[in-house]
């Protein structure tokens, strides 16, 4: 079990540090084997995938799968965990003492809207999460990536907030915008709708961080 971090403050964070050639392979690599085992999934379902299907697909050596990952559920992981990064670093876009609430929502539209790339994101993301409604190890997967993308958003939210904002309330809020999210795409890839206007993700998520952090302090 974690250690709870809500008793003390965030610290400043350092700068990243840029990936190596061989870091950047690595990623591309499990990229690729993460997209075939979402399009697998979706396709045919968690029961009639293999690892070795999924290695096939992306077009790697069954050894290579095993290197990077454990077992086909948690192959998904890094194409999850994309979405995550890419709002987080909208978000870290902003300057602080901009209104937290104007920030979050801004952030959440331009991550789960507007471009190509997105959309298309969004149909792999629904066809992921219907396949896991019946997968309690991919599912497992989901939760477990959204945990570590609220863990990683907090000390987005306490650089914003600016100093001295409440550590508490700053983990609140990580954990309002990630839950935001999470709701809106589960229970859109339950629908059949679009992937913008009425009823789309972006919608969904805005709806949702509205009623979950509407009565927060560091909101006000």
């Amino acid at each position: 079990m974690r250690s709870p971090r809500s008793s003390r403050p965030y610290a400043a964070q350092p700068g990243p540090r840029a990936p190596s050639l061989t870091e950047r392979r690595k990623a591309a690599t499990q990229l690729d084997i993460a997209r075939a085992a979402c399009e697998l999934f979706a396709e045919q379902g968690p029961d009639a995938t293999t690892a070795e299907a999924i290695a096939h697909r992306a077009g790697v050596a069954l050894r290579t799968f095993y290197r990077y990952f454990r077992n086909k559920q948690e192959a998904v992981a890094p194409l999850l965990a994309g979405g995550g990064d890419a709002w987080r670093a909208l978000l870290a876009e902003e300057d602080p003492g901009t209104p937290l609430a104007e920030a979050l929502e801004r952030a959440v539209v331009r991550s789960l809207s507007g471009r190509q790339a997105v959309e298309e994101g969004l149909e792999v993301t629904r066809g992921l999460l219907r396949a896991a409604a019946d997968d309690q190890a991919l599912r497992a997967v989901w939760y477990c990536v959204n945990q570590d993308s609220e863990e990683q958003l907090a000390p987005v939210i306490a650089r914003l907030a600016g100093e001295g904002a409440d550590p508490l309330e700053v983990r609140l809020l990580a954990a309002a915008a990630t839950d935001a999210i999470r709701i809106s795409l589960e229970l859109w890839s339950a629908t059949d709708a679009p992937v913008s206007g009425p009823g789309s993700p972006a919608e969904l998520a805005v709806r949702c961080l509205r009623d979950l952090t509407g009565a927060m302090p560091l909101l006000r």
